[in-house]
This record gives structure tokens, C-alpha cells and sequence, in this order.
């Protein structure tokens, strides 16, 4: 299922036209983050990731720089739809296809997801800007602000196996990628900014820290085999953090134990 587009209201866009495309866009599509509840929740360490000059992603094709937003807070799963049995090796021919897909047949930027996964639990950039920034994306409509889209390339409806590496690629990529503080397993609070969401424009959502695509659009986005293992990438990614701040803390003491 292919996400939709965000368009800003005109309230927005005279602001927005006064920022550069490059430079981060002010935090106003999104309720301010709360103070973290826990310093243990820390980001854990960046997973390899493909780059698109390794997919060969065509640049030409690619309308406007990448816009930027605030920290993540929320995570959004998704799957583009093709069939599950492909070879891994033609994962970024397939991954070239959503890219064509979403500019030349959408009409939008670049291609809407953040990140895709393979079902061998590879992990692929998806839109431009920098891995490791807050690039806005087009993945869920009426919450791009402040999140990230991940797609698994596939569809896993209901009754198939979501293979064990793709859960851990979710769940390494969440536990990296949202910010420090943020419980996996918790709850986050977003505003949406557009009424063809769930919840009309303006209204807050109460949503799941890593939700599915269904829980903020009218949508099978995720397939449901691929939803119900939302539980168990919840707490592997929390499991990730804690771990990282043990070992942040084991680190800071063995620097103290050196004077």
C-alpha cells in the first residue's frame, strides 16, 4: 500500500517558503516532546545500511532537496506490496521501482519511505538527506513531522512468516533511530496535519511509539503477519536501548576507575 502525500495548509506555507530546503523546518507540525522519562532509553548504535549509491537510485529523477523536521518520536511500518519470495539480490532493482513509482506515478520529491528492509533483514536509505538526520518524509499522511517510515519490501498478509531477520532489521533501526528518552514500548503524542488521516487535521493522537501505517490511515499498510509482530519489535528495541545505556554507563565508570 503506497502512502500519501502531505500537503501544508496555507497557514504553513509562508513560513515554510522563508526556510531553506536544506535547513531543519520549524516544529510546528508536531506537539514539543515531553522530557524524557528515562536516561537509560538511549539511542542504540547505527545498524549497516545501504546507501543509494549502492542501490543505484536515480538521482535524476529526484525533484527537491530533502526538507527536514524535529527529532523522532514516532515510527511508522509499512510494506510496499510486491510478492515475498524474491531474491534478496534483486531487492534494490525492486527498491528502484518504488522510486520510480513514487515520483514519476505520485508526482512526489523522492521516494516517500525513510528506510526499506528486504526480507533478508537488509537495510536500505530511502529518501535523500542524510541517514542520520530528521529528513521529513511522505510515508504517513498527516504525521510525517517528527517520525520515520520504514517498508519491508513485501506484502505478508495475514498467515505468512515474517522472517526473524526483518523483525530484528525493525527493531535495530527503531532503537537507533528515534530519539534519546523515548520509550519503544510507550505511547507518544502527534498532531495531525491533514484531515485524509485518521484524525482530522489539528487533532492529537494518543498512538504507539512504533505504530503501523494503519493506525493513523485507512489502510492493510502493514500486511496483518507483519502488524502482529508490532508487540515483539517493540520490546526488541527497547531491549537494544537498555542494553546501550548499560554499556554507556559500564564505559563511563571504567573511565573513572582510570584516575
Amino acid at each position: 500500500m503506497w502512502p500519501h502525500r502531505i500537503w501544508l495548509g496555507a497557514a504553513v506555507l509562508p513560513l515554510a517558503l522563508l526556510v531553506p530546503r536544506d535547513a531543519p523546518v520549524p516544529h510546528i507540525l508536531a506537539e514539543p516532546p515531553a522530557a524524557p522519562r528515562s536516561t537509560r532509553a538511549v539511542a542504540a548504535a547505527q545498524p549497516v545500511i545501504v546507501s543509494r549509491t549502492a542501490w543505484h537510485a536515480d538521482e535524476s529523477i529526484v525533484r527537491e532537496r530533502a526538507a527536514y523536521t524535529g527529532a523522532v518520536r514516532a515510527v511508522f511500518v509499512h510494506h510496499t506490496g510486491e510478492t515475498n519470495d524474491y531474491d534478496c539480490a534483486d531487492a534494490p532493482e525492486l527498491i528502484r521501482n518504488v522510486e520510480e513509482a513514487h515520483i514519476k506515478g505520485r508526482g512526489w520529491d523522492d521516494i516517500g519511505y525513510n528506510f526499506l528492509v528486504d526480507r533478508c533483514g537488509t537495510i536500505y536509505e530511502g529518501r535523500a538527506g542524510g541517514i542520520t538526520r530528521s529528513v521529513r518524509g511522505a510515508h504517513t499522511t498527516g504525521f510525517n513531522a517528527d517520525s520515520v517510515g520504514i517498508a519491508v519490501l513485501g506484502d505478508y498478509r495475514d498467515g505468512e512468516k515474517v522472517p526473524a531477520p526483518v523483525v530484528r532489521a525493525l527493531a535495530t533501526l527503531a532503537a537507533w533511530k528515534l530519539r534519546p528518552g523515548e520509550d519503544p514500548r510507550g505511547k507518544v503524542r502527534l498532531r495531525s496535519t491533514n484531515d485524509a488521516s485518521r484524525y482530522p487535521k489539528g487533532d492529537v493522537a494518543v498512538l504507539n511509539v512504533i505504530s503501523g501505517h494503519r493506525d493513523t490511515y485507512q489502510t492493510s499498510c502493514p500486511g496483518q503477519a507483519l502488524y502482529d509482530e508490532l508487540p515483539e519489535i517493540r520490546s526488541m528495541a527497547a531491549a537494544m536501548r537498555a542494553a546501550a545505556g548499560r554499556e554507556g554507563e559500564a564505559d563511563t565508570e571504567d573511565a573513572g576507575n582510570t584516575h
